[in-house]
């Protein structure tokens, strides 16, 4: 009898012990919300995340982002979805630096960490930012340009998208390096290219047309776009009328066009970031403060130019032509 007693309490903890998990750590579900989800800029941001979830344990990535980088309502309601659905932490790239504090300081105070990656946000109520130097970034590309020109010329500057915090500072950090050019003028800088490629190439046409001589060339010696969509944009409308290669062009991002026409000579210089590491490193930083481990409130990830003549150097290969397909096609 007691025998039977015995085995009868073992088996009894044995199965509470399963019912508890056994004390096996829970999942962690991070969403990773980018601006947008078709640019090759938010694959490499996948890619990162990805990456670094493969290296930690128990961490699954739920990536979902707005189709456009202007449809602000559909990333707040990414961002309330994720609350909704529990996640244990965001990483998010907001689209707009105003309109998103809201909802991110909602998450907040469900005690789900949120951590900033790419493009800045309005207030202090987030975890850490992750992100590129964008003003440097934008100086870097000025200071490219007006070496290229040789401190002299006709420049336009066509802008992104207004409330976006990251472009917003490549585009102060352009001008501050042209300032420091007197012999460059700014012919036009107040022009908004908007969030994709179409109406990048309408705004792009729509301005060089504005400097285009009676013989069908262009007065112009310098253009600089702040984002990828926007250099394809005006790449593409250089390219349908024959300017290609005749102006000064400095672009920002990578994607497979862009680094072709790099190599082509249609375009001189490409301002590039390091999107893969910015998206691993989100992870990991809300990871890391999830398990109450000290984290840095800004991390750097990294800018610099690359021009043809380096454009083959491992170092800028690996950000030209970053490996993708190992993460994003991993099962």
């Amino acid at each position: 009898m007691k025998r039977s007693w015995f085995l009868s309490a073992i088996v009894s903890a044995l199965v509470v012990a399963a019912c508890s998990g056994g004390g096996a750590p829970d999942r962690l579900s991070i969403a990773v919300i980018p601006k947008g989800t078709s640019h090759a800029f938010w694959q490499s941001i996948h890619a990162g995340a990805r990456k670094a979830a493969s290296e930690l344990t128990n961490v699954d990535i739920a990536w979902r982002g707005p189709l456009r980088e202007d449809d602000r309502d559909a990333q707040v309601a990414e961002i309330e979805n994720a609350v909704g659905r529990g996640a244990s932490g965001i990483v998010l790239a907001p689209l707009d630096d105003a309109a998103m504090v809201a909802p991110v300081s909602a998450a907040m105070r469900q005690r789900i960490p949120v951590v900033i990656i790419d493009s800045g946000l309005k207030g202090d109520d987030y975890v850490s930012f992750v992100a590129t130097d964008n003003e440097a970034g934008g100086r870097l590309g000025g200071e490219k340009l007006a070496a290229l020109l040789g401190g002299r010329g006709r420049v336009i500057l066509l802008r992104y998208a207004e409330g976006s915090d990251s472009t917003t500072k490549r585009e102060e950090g352009f001008l501050t390096a042209m300032r420091a050019n007197p012999g460059i003028e700014i012919v036009s800088s107040n022009q908004y290219a908007g969030a994709d490629v179409e109406g990048a190439y309408k705004k792009g046409e729509a301005i060089l047309s504005q400097h285009k001589r009676a013989d069908g060339s262009l007065a112009i010696d310098g253009i600089f776009c702040a984002n990828e969509s926007s250099t394809f944009g005006m790449l593409r409308v250089l390219q349908d009328n024959g300017w290609a290669g005749k102006v000064k062009f400095v672009g920002f991002d990578a994607s497979e066009n862009l680094v072709k026409s790099l190599a082509d000579g249609h375009i001189d210089g490409l301002v590039v970031q390091d999107p893969m590491n910015m998206g691993y490193l989100g992870v990991k930083t809300v990871v890391a403060r999830l398990k109450g481990q000290p984290v840095e409130r800004r991390i750097d990830t990294g800018v610099r130019v690359v021009s043809r003549a380096d454009m083959e150097t491992p170092e800028a290969r690996a950000l030209l032509k970053p490996d993708l397909d190992r993460w994003l096609k991993a099962k």
